[in-house]
């Protein structure tokens, strides 16, 4: 049986986050997610029938096999949820996978993690989503991921604890991964002061060297 899904968009910019900014990219962003966090500014839901539109595997298939870009960003709300869909679409797309997830879903991940190809994965903090920290799920998803192009992200913002930090670094130095901090935002303004977002840098970066500074440079640009 065919899965067919809502998608709020299908667009094409440049990836504005994290490890591989500067690449184009084809966006594909899915209406649902597993989590609430409260800094999020992303419009993901669909208030209205008009405002997304449905796609078999097939269908979505068609319109990205058409792009000529580095590769499609699976991108929400959480692109892991609609994991029915993608045993179907995946193996028929023939961009590479860029998953952009909140790293809370490892099952639904293993069943298609032979299909990825970069795996953008947040770690979330209590501090600055509102919810509990979720480092044991964090743990498990990056052990499914680890043999794919992983990073993990981290939206901070001043009242980011020093377990936090330590926890955070721990975990990707667990996995030898890039580990990108994303000072919050409102909109095209930083939300943190200047030397607050660079002494934060400086603790993580004073226990896990892999770890870089980055914040959302789409913004910055005017970009989608």
């Amino acid at each position: 049986m065919t899965n067919k899904v809502k998608i709020k968009e299908i667009f094409k910019s440049i990836q504005g986050e994290g490890a591989y900014i500067g690449y184009e990219q084809v966006f594909v962003r899915f209406c649902r997610c597993n989590l609430s966090c409260k800094y999020c500014d992303t419009d993901f839901l669909s208030k209205s029938e008009n405002d997304a539109k449905i796609y078999s595997p097939q269908d979505l298939a068609n319109i990205i096999n058409s792009y000529k870009v580095h590769s499609v960003s699976l991108t929400g709300g959480e692109p892991l949820l609609e994991i029915e869909f993608l045993k179907e679409f995946l193996p028929i797309c023939n961009l590479p996978i860029y998953l952009e997830t909140n790293a809370t879903l490892p099952q639904n991940l293993m069943q298609i993690i032979d299909y990825i190809s970069y795996v953008s994965a947040d770690i979330k903090l209590a501090t600055s989503t509102g919810m509990k920290n979720l480092f044991e799920i964090h743990d498990e998803f990056f052990e499914i991921a680890k043999g794919k192009n992983l990073f993990a992200k981290v939206v901070f913002d001043e009242n980011i604890t020093s377990e936090e930090i330590l926890k955070t670094c721990r975990l990707c130095e667990k996995y030898g991964i890039e580990l990108i901090l994303q000072p919050k935002m409102d909109g095209e303004i930083l939300k943190l002061e200047k030397k607050c977002i660079e002494n934060i840098f400086l603790e993580f970066a004073k226990l896990y060297s892999r770890t870089r500074l980055i914040p959302q440079m789409h913004k910055f640009l005017n970009l989608r």
